[in-house]
């Protein structure tokens, strides 16, 4: 008895990033309740921080956890891969929530301006269950629980036609999405008789003939149903609409936190369960086929996304459409796998989600307070903005070399990574692709450039900086250029949390 009452504080132990969330959404959704309505919400969201950061805390804890721990029942998993992820969520929650304080109440377009703040931490946790799952049922119920709460996030304005449309559609094709994977995931449980992962890999090293088949229809579902989550062209078509009904924040966890727990899913469930399928029984491996898949939709996201973008002139759909152009960038490490020369594609992958976080978020935070100023979210609003606030000009620069991709910034050497890492695989029609493709976006992104230095912002609104947007955005372009600097040591980190053999395969 002694010795189950210490195995179940050590769980709890390992289980406290997530608990400090179940906690701090439970304890914040109280004094919510309890608070007068005229009473000002804005203590929750810096209590929102204060539950990321400690849960923060409890993570990197776990970051010198030599080999995975496994728990209930082996379901749930701590390990390098899943530290990095849970750190990137709460990182990118924090500065959504941030972000938020600095909109206001009347910016944010509800009055549940309380649960629009503690609503973040119940979505975070489902990313990260997503990132530790190692078991089909609490992958759906990590991804549920991101989903619903993200489907309320964005129709909490309700009084918002163009929010509730966003919503309506969202929330349709959300459905739709999970019903996909869902769908998918019951092949792989009638194939394999299990939920977990390994044993499901076990079943598809050594699949039958005839049950070929079927591993790919379980493999195309997932992928179309992930498609949806990450936003990879064809799977975006939500996105534009979704992101411009939402509120600025909610918008920006969509595009960085959710995207990176699309990933943190698809990474894991990818090599965990197709890695070696079909090589047991001699046949032509079918992992061959399931990365080849992963570099056509990576194609197609930096091609459809890139080419939408060119003419876009509202600047939250430009970026929902760039972000459908960073999955298919995203996508490319994936696609990659292994080889002699290329290890794994995990460090750099997470080394464009820091990047693009930063750089996503810093973006997010200029284009609210450039509409607080204008009233709306049109790329005109920029115009003159070097003249009428020139350190946020500035900022505002040096977030887009990033995003384009300039030297010497982290999404300059995000991208490089990845190419190389394409360029070790041999999947040189791919690294082509990524090259063009990213020419090409220098045309919209230096567009936000030439409205801000080249055209006339005279007789425009006067531009005010709230101090938690000012905030959000210079810790973002800084940490763009710290990046850039330093990616090498970064890079490094990255490589030694993650071990591939025992985060990924190890029993």
């Amino acid at each position: 008895m002694d010795q189950l009452q210490r195995l179940r504080v050590e769980d709890i132990s390992y289980l406290a990033p997530e608990l400090t969330l179940v906690i701090a959404a439970v304890i914040l959704s109280v004094l919510d309740l309890l608070l007068p309505r005229s009473a000002s919400r804005t203590p929750i969201g810096w209590l929102v921080i204060a539950a990321l950061a400690v849960s923060g805390v409890f993570a990197v804890l776990q970051a010198g956890v030599d080999q995975p721990v496994d728990l209930l029942n082996g379901a749930y998993r701590i390990d390098g891969f899943a530290v990095v992820m849970k750190l990137v969520f709460l990182a990118g929650t924090a500065l959504t929530v941030l972000l938020g304080l600095g909109e206001g109440k009347n910016r944010l377009g509800t009055e549940d301006v309380g649960e629009y703040y503690y609503f973040f931490l119940p979505a975070t946790l489902g990313a990260m269950i997503m990132a530790s799952s190692t078991d089909l049922i609490t992958l759906f119920v990590g991804l549920e629980l991101l989903s619903i709460t993200s489907y309320i996030l964005v129709g909490i304005r309700k009084k918002i036609s163009v929010s509730v449309e966003g919503a309506f559609k969202y929330i349709v094709m959300g459905g739709i999405s999970s019903a996909f994977v869902l769908y998918g995931m019951s092949f792989l449980y009638g194939l394999s008789g299990s939920t977990s992962l390994f044993q499901i890999n076990d079943a598809l090293r050594n699949v039958a003939e005839g049950n070929a088949a079927l591993v790919y229809i379980s493999f195309f579902l997932l992928l179309a149903g992930l498609g949806f989550k990450v936003a990879a062209a064809p799977f975006h078509t939500w996105a534009p609409d979704v992101y411009q009904g939402a509120a600025t924040p909610v918008a920006a966890y969509l595009a960085v936190v959710s995207k990176a727990a699309g990933f943190a899913l698809l990474f894991r469930l990818m090599y965990t369960v197709y890695w070696g399928a079909g090589a047991g029984t001699g046949q032509y491996p079918i992992q061959e086929d399931v990365f080849f898949a992963f570099a056509v939709l990576a194609a197609t996201a930096m091609i459809v996304g890139n080419a939408m973008a060119l003419r876009q002139m509202n600047t939250k759909r430009l970026l929902a459409l760039s972000g459908v152009a960073n999955a298919g960038y995203m996508l490319v490490p994936v696609a990659s796998h292994l080889g002699v020369f290329h290890a794994s594609g995990f460090a750099e992958l997470a080394y464009y989600l820091v990047a693009y976080l930063f750089m996503n978020l810093g973006a997010f935070a200029a284009l609210s307070i450039v509409s607080m100023a204008e009233g709306h979210d049109e790329l005109r609003g920029f115009a003159g903005l070097y003249h009428r606030a020139p350190l946020t000009a500035i900022a505002v620069v040096i977030l887009v070399l990033s995003l384009a991709g300039i030297p010497v910034t982290g999404g300059f050497f995000g991208k490089l990574f990845i190419l190389f890492g394409a360029l070790q695989m041999k999947l040189f029609w791919l690294a082509i692709i990524m090259i063009v493709t990213s020419a090409f976006s220098f045309y919209y992104y230096f567009g936000l450039i030439r409205q801000m230095f080249m055209r006339p912002g005279y007789g425009s609104a006067e531009v005010r900086v709230p101090a938690a947007l000012g905030v959000t955005l210079w810790i973002s372009a800084a940490a763009s250029v710290l990046l850039g600097l330093l990616p090498g040591p970064v890079l490094g980190m990255l490589e030694d949390a993650f071990r591939f053999g025992t985060d990924l395969f190890y029993r």
